[in-house]
């Protein structure tokens, strides 16, 4: 039942009519008009909302632009310019009574999203990027604001009269010279830059350029308020700083010591998140009380928390309903209020237009030539003015003021905020086609460890997805016998799935602080991503300085699972490496089972096996460090097996095994698997058919791939004896098996000797049939047939694995053949090489080693 209208007089004698009760509705069957009720409309509005941004953030996804956007031009299509020509939706849908509510919903998520983009930021980020950053937020700003202060006295008597003039240069500078930081993140997170020097370049500059426009449009209000004079401008100044003020040195340390009472390892409890939500609210008013925007307060409060588990609690419970439901509507709301149908003077639009071309130019080029002061290249350059360039929320607020204050009007308003839009869409692609791949004409050539030089550097890019996984991986390098003769250059890689708009600013931050120097340390009040990133970093920093002939290099990912094998793959190709270590998708439990940590990382390893421009291993760790530990000051440390069946990878297997014998501390033993029909065949390097005479020169010789194969096998497997000759810590011996279950029980007799298998992914074709039952019912297709064996729950539970596959493309080629389902291997441009390496190195050799252990067991 809905009351009749209460009138109320007030102190102008108007008469206001309203209805007391017209909150919700008591149903349709009375016949009341739902949408005629304020609950009822504003979720309409929100579902009609929601569904249109997302819409269009997904036509907007092939051209990979950030969701903010497509948030803004939602609520263009959905305001007069384009739904609400049509009188029905806009009556029914945004009737003007229902436009207020709207507007105070979407303030309240500009007051949450801007707190959370403060406590993502790190103010200590500003005293670690030193003076290009400053210089380059300095140059992406003085050259626009001068332009818009010049265009001010041009521009003031076609789009705001009666204004004050100072406020009027202050609120256009601002406008043309502002960087809109969190939708620079994402576009930065978009493009693979984030951990780039222009991505922490450009976000510092961001961070500082967010300070000053905020300084800058809190003087533009004061100036143009009703009794706006100098010195209530310098009051509103000095109230601004003072409130900043106190939040540094009154609230920062008291969160401080909040952080530092809480119990190590206990979750912020739901009673101190609404105390800070509280407070922030507190802050939001005290700066709208003083002058400046409440979104200032907001974001001053978030940027002074301290990083650590209150800032995590906070954007863990907040970010999700933030992003997708309040600040949409802050965004559609400004899009109601842009009506294009307004923009009638072609004048106006002509300059406005002209100034804020000019005002992007002159950013670009004020940040072009600041990177190339530094020496930058010129592309970077380029790239850096585009990003500063970004323009997005921070703006969109400007506007907003703008228009309040009446320093816009509505056609001016229309006109900046379209303009702006296609100045931000333009980022992305012109920094994508900046920064596009260029294929090397000279590729690098120790793509494999087969192709390596024994007194070569070995280049590794070692990946780990947690703190977990760096054990593992150090007792892997620490068996790879680094030397002074043969050093090791680690480039080590921690993997961050981004998840979105927070974790890319996590990282990039914490990114730039492990630049530091060798002798950094944890920092205890970091949880979360972060502390685990310093553990790792930490603990590949004291390997480093405890075992010579190390160097190592620690990095971060921060990208989605589905394009992440595209950065480890140009970051391998970048620096040159020649194996790629991956750690396996499964881990042990605690008794002795396998279980998944992540199906994503499984479809990351398949994909990185087929992309990678070099070989690639992966460890699927049972206690190999836990037995380095427990064997610690023995003559041998550990008992390492390799599988050899036949094919390039096996081959590039045992060119690790190789370098691992050579380790003192390496018991290593080769065992062969031959076919049954092969067995009375001789094992013995092949010699290649003797040159064409005069009479058969019109003959051709037609080698079969498998028959090649086996002579690259049987020409690396003598060469590796033979250069093992008084090895006693090598034992290679010889199985004849003639079906799968031979296979599997010659392998299952050795599970009590060893500690760590090292298998081929694939092998060659002669060999498929000691493997094709494992083939059909494989788990793990990535590894192969043995390796996916290998790593079942049902088999050995205390010997790790690690899985080779070698990169068998050619200079500029990516792997990506290698099969395990008994198809022919296609021949690559390598086995013209190889087979001169072969009939070279063939010649005069013996046709077994007499001096190395030999041992076959028959059937």
């Amino acid at each position: 039942m809905v009351t009749a209208p209460t009138n109320v007089t007030d102190d102008t004698g108007t008469v206001v009519c309203f209805a007391s009760t017209m909150t919700c509705t008591n149903g349709i069957w009375q016949g009341l008009n739902p949408l005629s009720f304020s609950l009822p409309l504003f979720i309409l509005q929100n579902l009609v909302i929601v569904l249109v941004t997302r819409v269009v953030a997904l036509l907007l996804k092939p051209f990979h632009q950030p969701r903010l956007l497509a948030e803004i031009i939602g609520g263009i299509v959905l305001g007069p310019s384009v739904a609400g020509q049509m009188a029905v939706f806009r009556d029914v849908v945004f009737p003007p009574r229902s436009i207020l509510t709207l507007q105070g919903f979407g303030h309240l998520g500009l007051l949450y999203f801007l707190f959370l983009v403060g406590v993502e930021m790190d103010i200590a980020v500003l005293g670690r990027t030193g003076h290009k950053a400053l210089v380059v937020a300095a140059a992406s700003m003085v050259l626009p604001f001068s332009i818009g202060t010049a265009a001010s006295f041009l521009l003031r008597n076609f789009i705001s009269k009666n204004i004050h003039e100072g406020a009027f240069v202050l609120f256009l500078g601002v406008a043309l010279s502002v960087t809109a930081f969190p939708l620079l993140a994402r576009i930065l997170a978009e493009t693979k830059l984030l951990n780039s020097e222009i991505g922490r370049i450009s976000m510092s500059a961001a961070i500082i350029n967010d300070l000053c426009a905020w300084i800058l449009l809190a003087i533009a209000v004061a100036l143009t308020g009703p009794n706006g004079t100098a010195l209530s401008a310098l009051w509103v100044l000095l109230s601004g700083v003072g409130f900043v003020l106190l939040c540094l040195f009154c609230v920062r340390p008291t969160m401080w010591w909040f952080m530092l009472k809480l119990p190590e390892g206990q979750a912020v409890s739901d009673f101190h998140v609404c105390l800070l939500l509280s407070t922030m609210m507190l802050a939001a008013l005290m700066s709208d009380v003083i002058g400046f925007h409440s979104a200032f307060g907001a974001f001053v409060f978030g940027l002074v928390l301290p990083n650590g588990p209150v800032g995590v609690a906070l954007i863990a419970k907040l970010e999700d309903i933030v992003s997708g439901l309040l600040l949409p509507l802050y965004l559609v709301s400004n899009g109601l209020s842009t009506d294009l149908s307004k923009v009638r003077d072609g004048r106006t639009v002509a300059l406005l237009v002209l100034v804020f071309v000019l005002a992007s130019i002159g950013k670009i080029a004020g940040t072009v030539v600041i990177s190339l002061f530094y020496t930058m290249p010129l592309r970077e350059g380029l790239s850096l003015g585009f990003l500063m360039n970004t323009r997005g929320l921070v703006e969109i607020i400007v506007l907003n003021i703008g228009r309040d204050i009446e320093v816009l009007d509505e056609e001016s308003f229309a006109v900046m905020v379209m303009t702006s839009l296609v100045m931000t869409l333009m980022v992305e692609p012109l920094v994508t086609y900046l920064h596009r791949p260029i294929r090397r004409l000279v590729g690098y050539k120790r793509r494999n460890l087969q192709r390596s030089k024994p007194d070569m550097e070995l280049r590794v890019l070692a990946c780990v997805h947690n703190t977990r996984n760096v054990p593992s991986i150090v007792s892997l390098l620490n068996i790879s016998n680094p030397s002074k003769r043969s050093p090791i250059f680690v480039y080590a890689l921690h993997l961050v799935e981004l998840t979105g708009r927070a974790s890319a600013m996590l990282i990039v931050h914490h990114t730039k602080n492990s630049k530091a120097n060798n002798n950094r340390k944890p920092v205890a009040s970091l949880i979360g991503r972060q502390v685990q990133s310093e553990h790792i970093f930490h603990a590949f920093d004291n390997y480093e300085q405890r075992v010579g002939g190390v160097s190592v290099q620690t990095l971060t990912i921060v990208s989605p699972y589905t394009t992440m094998h595209e950065d480890i793959c140009n970051l391998a190709e970048d620096k040159h490496v020649t194996l790629i270590i991956l750690p396996f998708h499964k881990q042990q439990t605690v008794d002795g089972g396998m279980e998944p940590i992540n199906s994503s990382i499984k479809v990351l390893n398949a994909n990185v096996l087929n992309a990678s421009p070099c070989s690639v291993g992966i460890l699927i760790d049972r206690g190999l460090s836990s037995k380095t530990r427990m064997a610690h000051g023995q003559q041998h440390s550990h008992r390492i097996a390799l599988l050899f069946f036949g094919g390039p990878d096996d081959r590039e297997a045992l060119a690790y095994a190789w370098r691992m014998a050579e380790h003192p501390s390496i018991n290593l033993t080769v065992i062969r698997f031959i076919a049954g029909d092969q067995a009375d065949e001789p094992q013995s390097p092949a010699t290649t058919p003797p040159p064409p005479t005069a009479q058969d020169s019109r003959t051709i010789s037609i080698v079969t791939d498998d028959t090649l194969e086996k002579q690259l096998d049987e020409e690396y497997l003598n060469e590796f004896r033979l250069g093992n000759i008084g090895n006693e810590s090598l034992l290679y011996t010889e199985k004849v098996v003639s079906s799968t279950e031979e296979t599997v029980a010659a392998i299952q007799s050795m599970e009590s000797v060893h500690d760590l298998y090292v298998v081929g992914r694939s092998q060659r074709d002669a060999a498929l049939t000691l493997t094709a039952g494992l083939t059909e019912w494989a788990e793990c297709p990535e590894l192969g047939p043995i390796g996916d064996m290998l790593a079942s729950s049902d088999f050995a539970s205390t010997i790790s694995v690690l899985v080779v596959h070698q990169y068998t493309g050619g200079p500029l080629g990516r792997t990506g053949s290698s099969t395990t389902e008994g198809s022919t291997r296609p021949m690559q441009r390598r086995t013209s090489n190889e087979s001169q390496r072969l009939s070279s190195a063939s010649r005069g050799r013996q046709a077994m080693p007499p001096d190395l252990s030999v041992r076959r067991n028959g059937r």
